[in-house]
């Protein structure tokens, strides 16, 4: 099969790789669609150290089932699937729980620290454990069934607090998650969802998808704009979409006393710092939001239906063999002016 694979830092090769054979528990997916993640773009550099070379990248991604290993009896070839981008072991403490993304043993497709190694789906095929299939509704196209685990990455976070219905969210960052965040807000019940950046045309994105306000903090002052919009009371939760101290310390900033921030954003393995003091004196509720614990299928219900439309966010579905080139585009200064890029083997 070919394969994009890492081969020292910036560096992608389009390569022949041999194609991979199941293990008694897996099937082999034949990739049709795989996104490139920011997560990619800083592993592929060097920066995220979580992505150390030789490596196939990957995890968001599409295809059918063409193999299946002898103890897999709930899948067959020819099933149109995706996959959760965390093998969760199944039976540890937290996997027992329900806690997937939390899993003590857990490993990521595409992804390579020191501990180990786990090729992923920028190739034209992927062995994985049955146990992390979903099933695709038969309306969902592959391109945007690829984009299920971001998806399910803001779902998650939403869920990861109570949205009353008739309270006003604030998201900080209208990059891919922050836009998805925002569709999740207006699901769940959120009456005004407020989105902050400093691109305008995210924000005009963010304005199409379901934004009730728009703010650019580069220009206004937000904390001040959402104590406007609320009539001096706040935000009853904020989520942090980014993860940078300036923007945790507006997340922080727009809450009302006794508010929820979601924590989202995970750029920067630096220490950032931190508003205790805001923290105690609002008592303000701070919640971690890892991964996503289950919430596929849901997911997949909701981008079938067009509740959650990915559509907008996807840039271009381009060859895999163009792959080295779009990571240098997404990699460059301006590369912020491109949503998902799709790769398809």
């Amino acid at each position: 099969m070919k394969a994009l694979l890492l081969t020292a830092p910036s560096r992608l090769e389009y390569v022949d790789f041999p194609d991979p054979t199941p293990a008694a528990d897996e099937v082999v997916v034949r990739i049709h669609a795989c996104g490139i993640c920011g997560s990619d773009i800083h592993g592929w550099d060097g920066s995220s150290g979580r992505r150390l070379p030789p490596l196939i990248m990957g995890h968001e991604a599409s295809g059918e089932i063409i193999a299946t290993g002898p103890r897999v009896t709930s899948w067959q070839t020819g099933d149109r699937v995706t996959f959760d981008s965390t093998i969760s072991c199944g039976t540890c403490r937290s996997c027992q729980a329900g806690a997937v993304n939390l899993c003590e043993n857990r490993r990521v497709v595409g992804v390579s620290p020191v501990e180990y190694k786990q090729h992923g789906a920028f190739a034209g095929q992927l062995a994985i454990p049955a146990r992390i299939l979903y099933r695709l509704p038969d309306s969902l196209p592959y391109d945007q069934a690829a984009m299920v685990e971001p998806v399910s990455i803001a779902v998650h976070a939403v869920q990861r607090t109570k949205i009353a219905p008739g309270s006003t969210a604030v998201v900080i960052g209208s990059g891919m998650i922050g836009l998805l965040v925002i569709q999740a807000l207006r699901w769940a019940g959120a009456k005004n969802v407020v989105a902050v950046d400093l691109a305008d045309n995210r924000l005009a994105l963010a304005s199409q998808l379901g934004a009730t306000h728009t703010i650019n903090s580069g220009r206004a002052d937000a904390a001040a704009e959402v104590a406007r919009i609320t009539a001096g009371v706040g935000a009853d939760t904020a989520f942090e979409v980014v993860g940078f101290t300036p923007t945790l310390n507006l997340a922080i900033a727009v809450l009302k006393r006794g508010g929820t921030c979601v924590l989202v954003g995970n750029l920067s393995p630096k220490t950032q710092d931190f508003p205790l003091q805001a923290v105690v004196t609002k008592e303000l509720s701070l919640l971690g939001s890892c991964s996503s614990a289950g919430e596929y299928p849901l997911c997949l219900d909701l981008i079938a239906r067009g509740v959650i439309n990915v559509q907008p966010m996807i840039e271009t579905v381009a060859p895999l063999a163009d792959g080295a080139g779009w990571f240098a585009k997404l990699s460059a200064k301006d590369g912020g002016k491109y949503m998902k890029v799709i790769l398809a083997p």
